[in-house]
């Protein structure tokens, strides 16, 4: 196993849609599953995408941190490292409302910063783990955001393209200026739907999110 370089923002790898993966016993990667699980636990990350250490395919993995869960189903309790290969995702939206929350993200590939997004409160998750076999859920809270966000590094985004407004990204050392109640702020600037693709969609083709 071996450490790998992360790719920062700015890097053309972090903007690529990435390519499915077609044996998950390929030698090569079992290799890079095991070296992104060394690289996302020496970076203290909850999660991390085959694209931040440069390798456009469609893995993730991640964490839920016993601190984070909310521990109220089995959609959102701690978890340890979760492998995805080719996940493809789905929200499951309740009635009456858009089923968007927003909350705080940061990432491996954009040091030093936090930013606000709406994402999914509740969903659906399938795709094939390290050994691959079928993994289906459903996720909620941190579990729902974590994945959420992991699956937008396979089509090229990064949280900042999900933010209603740039005034929501801060240092870390300034998120005390910020209130505790994010509702009303994660909205303001522009339709929080607006940028809203959701990620792992079939195509023809951290604590926080990282």
């Amino acid at each position: 196993m071996a450490i790998l370089k992360i790719a920062r923002m700015g890097h053309p790898v972090l903007r690529r849609i990435a390519d499915p993966v077609e044996d998950p016993f390929d030698p090569e990667i079992q290799r890079l599953i095991a070296d992104m699980a060394e690289t996302m636990a020496d970076a203290s990350g909850a999660g991390l995408a085959a694209p931040q250490v440069h390798a456009a395919k469609r893995i993730i993995m991640f964490i839920v941190p016993a601190e984070r869960a909310t521990l109220e189903g089995e959609e959102d309790r701690p978890r340890g490292l979760s492998v995805l290969i080719n996940p493809v995702i789905e929200p499951v939206i309740g009635p009456g409302g858009t089923g968007m929350v927003p909350g705080w993200e940061g990432c491996l590939s954009i040091p030093g910063l936090r930013g606000i997004v709406p994402r999914h409160a509740h969903i659906r998750y399938r795709g094939l783990d390290a050994k691959g076999q079928p993994v289906e859920r459903e996720a909620k809270g941190f579990h729902a955001r974590v994945v959420q966000h992991e699956l937008d590094h396979l089509d090229g985004i990064l949280y900042l393209d999900r933010m209603p407004s740039l005034d929501l990204l801060t240092f870390n050392e300034e998120i005390r200026y910020f209130p505790d109640d994010l509702s009303e702020l994660a909205f303001r600037g522009r339709d929080a739907t607006s940028n809203d693709r959701t990620p792992g969609t079939v195509r023809d083709g951290s604590g926080t999110p990282e």
